[in-house]
């Protein structure tokens, strides 16, 4: 089980009520995080587990590539959200306290600089040997989707007590491309919230349309550069027109599969690796209540 952790924190500390430790700390993310590792082992009793990091989410080289890339999530203070990367102050004093309550429970953290977490779980998800669920809000991330590997995602938008299991037939229904097609149809349709234009005028029906006719971005962009193919003049105008985006967006639009990372000790602990950290960290920050549901999950590996 590979964990998208800031996906998953921001959606705790945005759907959580409010909750302070006894000084006055905010701690509604910490609990929430906890209580979603919690339910998520209990119901899929996962061998392996990480908890993976973005060490930068908007890494340098994917903006020198497209400089419009995540910019506007560089918000005004007051512009906030799960969607934003800005992250409010009373998030961000919760950040370092999860990962002292993870570090003593022995659940491992990943990251890498100059990676996203995105990055981490693809690399992670190539080559496992085993069953792999993501666990993510960011549809970016159905691109590691595959069932021959038996990788899957599965999707908390909705919330992680109503996620939905991606596999291959649901990126299929939904988007009506493959998993494998999807990083060229996403790289085509664009991402506001990424700040990623796409090809103007195409949209998401269009660059599917696109892609079952002429199978990936490669096959699209030949046909628009060849007068024998069966586009229109407008359709080719507007791919041509994208060529400059088009040069350099899959680059960003792909997640790695080659971060260079320690893959040991991922095997989940069935008690804490630091009892009594770990009872100081639920005294001084008001979260026995977290801790408790994650440890008896831990524990219930056993069983």
């Amino acid at each position: 089980m590979l964990l998208d952790s800031a996906s998953m924190y921001f959606r705790a500390f945005f759907g959580v009520p409010e909750i302070k430790a006894p000084d006055g700390t905010p701690v509604n993310a910490v609990r929430g995080f906890l209580d979603f590792i919690a339910r998520l082992v209990e119901q899929y009793r996962p061998s392996d587990l990480v908890c993976c990091w973005d060490d930068d989410w908007r890494p340098q080289w994917r903006v020198d590539l497209i400089p419009s890339y995540k910019a506007q999530r560089v918000v005004a203070e007051n512009e906030v959200g799960p969607d934003v990367e800005e992250v409010p102050d009373p998030l961000q004093v919760q950040v370092p306290i999860i990962v002292e309550v993870l570090a003593a429970l022995g659940l491992p953290v990943r990251g890498a600089a100059g990676y996203e977490a995105d990055d981490i779980i693809g690399t992670l998800a190539a080559g496992a040997g085993m069953p792999v669920d993501v666990v993510t809000g960011d549809r970016d991330l159905f691109q590691v989707v595959d069932d021959a590997a038996g990788v899957r995602v599965l999707y908390i938008a909705k919330g992680v007590g109503n996620h939905e299991r991606v596999d291959e037939a649901w990126v299929q229904e939904k988007y009506g491309v493959s998993a494998a097609q999807y990083p060229d149809f996403a790289t085509m349709r664009g991402d506001a919230s990424d700040g990623l234009p796409g090809v103007k005028g195409v949209g998401e029906k269009g660059a599917a349309a696109l892609l079952a006719t002429y199978g990936d971005l490669a096959g699209i962009r030949a046909a628009a550069h060849d007068p024998a193919a069966t586009l229109t003049p407008g359709l080719r105008a507007k791919i041509l027109a994208g060529e400059p985006y088009l040069d350099v967006a899959p680059a960003v639009v792909a997640v790695a599969r080659d971060v260079d990372l320690d893959r040991t000790g991922f095997a989940l602990p069935h008690a804490p690796a630091d009892a009594g950290r770990l009872a100081e960290l639920a005294e001084r920050y008001n979260l026995t209540s977290s801790v408790a549901r994650v440890t008896a999950a831990l524990a219930s590996l056993h069983d």
